[in-house]
């Protein structure tokens, strides 16, 4: 693979921390450093919010939600897609930030941008349709008259990851804000830059101060404070604490939605294109370096086919671009701490101890960024190796042939995630079928991830430990609403006549339920 360092400045401008950082709210007087996964150096010094801090921003969050839901869904719409044409118009900047706190490639950051401005365009058009009162069919047709209505549920946390900081720390909150709700938000401590300048941007286009706050601080105190204080809870990141996000939610008897982790099976049909399946496989494998909850880290490859598409995907491996830097050149930047490159070291080096092959790739390259590790590929994987079933977080997949499409199918179903799958094959009838048969909350034909996640009205969530919920879609809005029946009865009532005997009463209802199968009402 091509390796190389960037000549791209690494750094920030000082002055775009200067204006972003006084964004959030803050007031500890303690600031937490922060070092770019690039070359190391300092970024920022990140002011330290108290859990005072916390109770105020939940405070004016309560304070100003109900004027916000007031403004009604499409005037919230109507900023949404303003928001939209702030970012797009935004993007170098705001791709800047997003690389020199992740580490991840500019084309993966610029796909960031799109996909935040795609879903405020969403919610912006479609969210009043979303929340318009519904009509539903009553006890007795015509008597009875039912409408659904959805009310926003005040105040909703959001606590974001840092491997994807602009899309995770927002898009749930854009809903949640199209459905009325204010929202306090704790990004990850690397990447609270990226989340201040999306904050920076939604003001500008109309979003009121209080409606959207952020806060900061270690996740053990903050992010616990505001499972704590949430009308609903939004959490991205690892199954262990989506856990404890769940039952500090459930105690309050409050909704979360958790997205955690994955282990994605691919399964590469015999009949399948094998350019655009190693095509698919390498965005589906390292785009991010691999630090995307949906990525690809087994690839179930059909025995006729298997050789063939071995070598295809190990050639396409090896010519990838591995150059962490800010400008456009790289395909794959660093992975973002050293406690990332710590678990993928251990991974491929327990692979390789116990006798898989390590197809290519499998080194730490610190002369090109401190924690950038090789695109690596593992043929051999066992039950006994810790990639074979924990998720790695990295850019590491492991290969396995299959025989039958029903053993490619116990495979793919074989581990306790579920978040998402792709099948590849010219027969799309088929593929549709075994997708559906794949325990996974997205599957993606002839498609890697994109075709899911860059659909906006497909829900996306996991099934098993990969989480609770969805985001995207109409289900992506109205988890963040309470749902209200209003009946309305005309003519006599439900109850027996005032004198009528209850015995004569059960007769004739039992008449009237009998009539109403027959008419299928």
């Amino acid at each position: 693979m091509t390796a190389t360092r960037s000549d791209a400045a690494l750094l920030l401008p000082d002055a775009t921390a200067r204006r972003l950082l006084p964004l959030a709210r803050a007031t500890s007087g303690e600031t937490d450093a922060t070092a770019s996964p690039l070359d190391g150096s300092h970024l920022a010094d990140v002011p330290q919010s108290t859990l005072d801090d916390v109770d105020a921003a939940f405070a004016s969050a309560r304070a100003a939600q109900p004027a916000w839901a007031e403004l009604g869904a499409s005037e919230r719409g109507r900023r949404l897609l303003a928001f939209h044409d702030l970012l797009l118009a935004a993007q170098a900047e705001l791709a800047d930030v997003i690389v020199a706190e992740s580490g991840k490639a500019r084309k993966d950051a610029v796909e960031e941008v799109f996909h935040l401005a795609m879903t405020a365009r969403y919610y912006g058009q479609y969210a009043a349709g979303f929340l318009r009162p519904q009509r539903r069919r009553g006890v007795f047709l015509g008597l009875t008259r039912i409408d659904v209505h959805h009310h926003p549920k005040g105040v909703v946390s959001v606590i974001s990851p840092w491997n994807y900081p602009l899309t995770m720390a927002m898009a749930d909150g854009l809903a949640a804000l199209a459905a009325g709700n204010a929202v306090v938000a704790k990004p990850d401590a690397q990447t609270v830059l990226t989340a201040l300048a999306g904050l920076e941007l939604l003001r500008r286009a109309g979003v009121p101060d209080d409606v959207w706050q952020v806060v900061t601080g270690p996740g053990g105190e903050i992010g616990t404070a505001l499972v704590e204080r949430g009308d609903h809870v939004c959490f991205t990141g690892s199954t262990a604490t989506g856990r404890k996000v769940g039952v500090g939610a459930a105690e309050r008897l409050v909704a979360s939605s958790l997205e955690l982790g994955g282990k994605n099976p691919m399964v590469v049909c015999a009949d399948a294109d094998l350019d655009a399946a190693v095509d698919g496989a390498l965005r589906g494998c390292f785009s991010n370096a691999g630090q995307l909850c949906a990525s690809f880290e087994r690839l179930y490859v059909a025995r006729a086919v298997y050789a063939d598409f071995r070598d295809r995907f190990v050639a396409a491996v090896a010519a990838l671009e591995l150059r962490p830097g800010l400008d456009w050149t790289g395909e794959v930047g660093t992975l973002t701490s050293a406690a990332q490159l710590d678990k993928v070291q251990a991974h491929v080096e327990d692979a390789r101890a116990k006798g898989a092959t390590v197809l290519v790739g499998g080194h730490h390259r610190p002369d090109l960024a401190p924690w950038s590790f090789e695109p690596t590929v593992l043929e051999g994987v066992s039950e006994d190796m810790e990639c074979f079933r924990d998720e790695t977080f990295g850019p590491v997949v492991s290969l396995y042939p299959f025989d039958t499409e029903e053993e490619a199918l116990a495979l793919a179903n074989d581990s306790t995630y579920g978040l998402n799958a792709a099948v590849w094959s010219r027969d799309h009838a088929r593929a549709r079928a075994l997708a559906s048969r794949i325990r996974c909350g997205t599957v993606n034909v002839n498609e890697a991830i994109a075709a899911s996640f860059g659909s906006l009205s497909a829900p996306m969530g996991g099934m098993g430990q990969s989480g609770l919920g969805r985001r995207q879609g109409p289900e992506g809005l109205l988890r963040f609403t309470q749902v209200q029946a209003v009946a309305t009865q005309r003519g006599m009532g439900l109850g027996a006549p005032t004198g009528a005997s209850r015995e004569k009463f059960a007769e004739v209802m039992t008449g009237a339920l009998k009539v109403m199968r027959a008419l299928r009402l």
